[in-house]
């Protein structure tokens, strides 16, 4: 399930340039699942994985212009992308990989990760890191606009008991990582694991 980072670079970079109109219906999904994470106006929120910034305009809309908007992905080519659509507008680019984040610790409120869980190479360590850079309370959602059945029939596949967004595996893996879940959705309409930050 998980990649080496260059593996991740090139599959990303590959697809960059027409990423977006691959998925052109995503965005309501992508809206219903920022509303569920309860941003206030003002809040800070992390899009992890950020790749073409789907989810920029919606986060910022959900904290307003006195919030904090990052997005972070691994792969240049991604970032340009977001750049192109004009999503750096509603929130800083980084470059920068979810295993070293350059963030402050308990600098957020939230984190927003679409797709980015199956792409993780060291999946306990790097939500580890997640829950750094989020204050005590704060939230967590781990979202893809379609659910794990839908995904694996799409890319030719099938479920396997070891997969790591099985509702019976990712439990467990978020409690050892200073998450508790709250809530989990799989359905052919989407996948949505909300979690939130533990003392």
């Amino acid at each position: 399930m998980s990649d080496d980072h260059t593996h991740v670079q090139e599959f990303f970079a590959a697809r960059a340039a027409d990423w977006d109109s691959r998925f052109p219906d995503d965005g309501p999904a992508y809206a219903a699942a920022i509303a569920e994470l309860g941003l206030c106006e003002g809040d800070r929120v992390l899009d992890a994985g950020c790749g073409t910034g789907r989810a920029l305009p919606p986060l910022r809309a959900a904290v307003g212009p006195s919030g904090v908007v990052v997005g972070a992905d691994l792969t240049p080519a991604m970032l340009a992308a977001a750049v192109r659509a004009g999503r750096g507008r509603d929130g800083q680019l980084l470059l920068a990989d979810v295993a070293g984040l350059p963030l402050g610790t308990e600098s957020l409120d939230a984190v927003f990760a679409a797709g980015l869980i199956a792409h993780l190479p060291e999946p306990a360590q790097n939500l580890r890191e997640l829950a750094r850079v989020v204050r005590a309370g704060g939230t967590l959602a781990l979202f893809h606009p379609i659910g794990r059945a839908a995904l694996a029939a799409r890319q030719g596949r099938h479920i396997t008991p070891d997969d790591l967004r099985a509702e019976a595996n990712l439990g467990p893996l978020l409690a050892g990582s200073g998450w508790r879940m709250t809530s989990y959705v799989d359905d052919d309409a989407r996948f949505l694991a909300l979690a939130v930050r533990v003392k």
